[in-house]
């Protein structure tokens, strides 16, 4: 049975105002029944309109300067390497397959629900796949095939891209196969961003569990922030616990639905602009070339010249080992995300 909204009643000289009001674009406020005739919504649901304002109570409505237009979505996934870096198991304990179909699956979830709110946004997704297994391949395409999205998929050649690494990393250590491999993935990532992206280009691993909000929130913060400091930036889904174990400053911001605060470290998944990659070209392409310590040392120093902001609680849980500072977010029920995810 569809559900009924009970809708306060309103005297008809009150519905031309309020038609009116729309009209113009003003905003109404009944705080007696806690509604916005103007919206027909109540004041505890989302109010924001992309594309033209944000409004949080009580500090009113931001107009929309900076407005997204599209957004690539390129997810990078392997499902024969476990771990890059260290042989511990995941949180579940499951193959790596498990981890990438169902990361993806919880990612087309978001895009599906914000391509339906969005009608404006033009969503395209790119899976770039490196040597999984034919049936894990098989079961990816599905996926895609299966959503409402633009996508397509690319088999990776490391041979594009391998003369362009150097061997020895900043250990002075000898580079590894798994190590190169991932970073011929994210070569290939902010090449394709910087060819067919149009606006907005969000690079994902395939271990992050998604919640159904996060592009939505995405979206919806980065034109609120962005038009408030008339300044494009980045966005990372997750809060890594690894961020609450120095005492930084920092500085927070209201999103649609979320807190969100500077960060001046990520991972390497995280949403940003085509003007900022191509801005910052050179050292996103050094992150790809060399391997430094921390791996992600040119996106913090990115981070020193844009604003960074993570979300307070998180959007998305990055799937390592269960005692791993870079994994877990806090506050978030982790077990029922992975549980919705589940792709038979």
């Amino acid at each position: 049975m569809k559900e009924q909204i009970n809708t306060p009643k309103s005297s008809f000289f009150k519905k031309i105002f309020i038609k009116i009001c729309r009209l113009l674009g003003y905003e109404l406020i009944d705080q007696s029944s806690f509604f916005a005739p103007t919206q027909n919504k109540y004041l505890n649901e989302n109010l924001n309109m992309q594309g033209e304002k944000s409004i949080t109570l009580p500090l009113g409505e931001i107009k929309i300067t900076r407005k997204i237009k599209a957004l690539t979505i390129i997810f990078r996934s392997c499902t024969e390497v476990n771990m890059l870096t260290q042989s511990k198991k995941r949180l579940f304990d499951k193959d790596k397959s498990e981890y990438t179909l169902r990361s993806l699956n919880s990612l087309i979830k978001s895009i599906d629900l914000a391509k339906k709110k969005f009608h404006r946004i033009e969503f395209n997704l790119i899976v770039i796949d490196y040597i999984s297994k034919e049936n894990d391949i098989e079961k990816i395409k599905k996926l895609l095939n299966g959503s409402n999205i633009k996508s397509q998929f690319i088999s990776l050649n490391i041979d594009e891209f391998k003369n362009n690494i150097k061997k020895v990393n900043a250990k002075s250590n000898q580079l590894s196969l798994n190590q190169m491999s991932n970073m011929c993935n994210i070569y290939k990532s902010f090449l394709l961003a910087k060819k067919e992206c149009k606006d907005l280009a969000y690079f994902v691993e395939d271990d992050y569990l998604h919640q159904k909000e996060t592009i939505s929130e995405m979206i919806l913060t980065y034109e609120r922030i962005s038009s408030q400091i008339d300044k494009d930036l980045i966005l990372c889904p997750t809060d890594y616990p690894y961020l609450y174990t120095k005492l930084d400053t920092t500085n927070v911001f209201l999103g649609s639905d979320r807190h969100w605060r500077v960060v001046g470290e990520t991972l390497c998944t995280f949403l940003t602009s085509k003007d900022i990659l191509e801005k910052h070209w050179n050292t996103f392409i050094s992150m790809c070339e060399f391997e430094h310590y921390p791996f992600e040392k040119p996106l913090h120093e990115i981070y020193k010249l844009e604003y960074c902001l993570s979300p307070i609680p998180s959007l998305a849980i990055h799937c390592t080992n269960i005692n791993s500072i870079f994994g877990l977010s806090p506050h978030i029920n982790w077990k029922k995300i992975w549980d919705d995810n589940e792709v038979s």
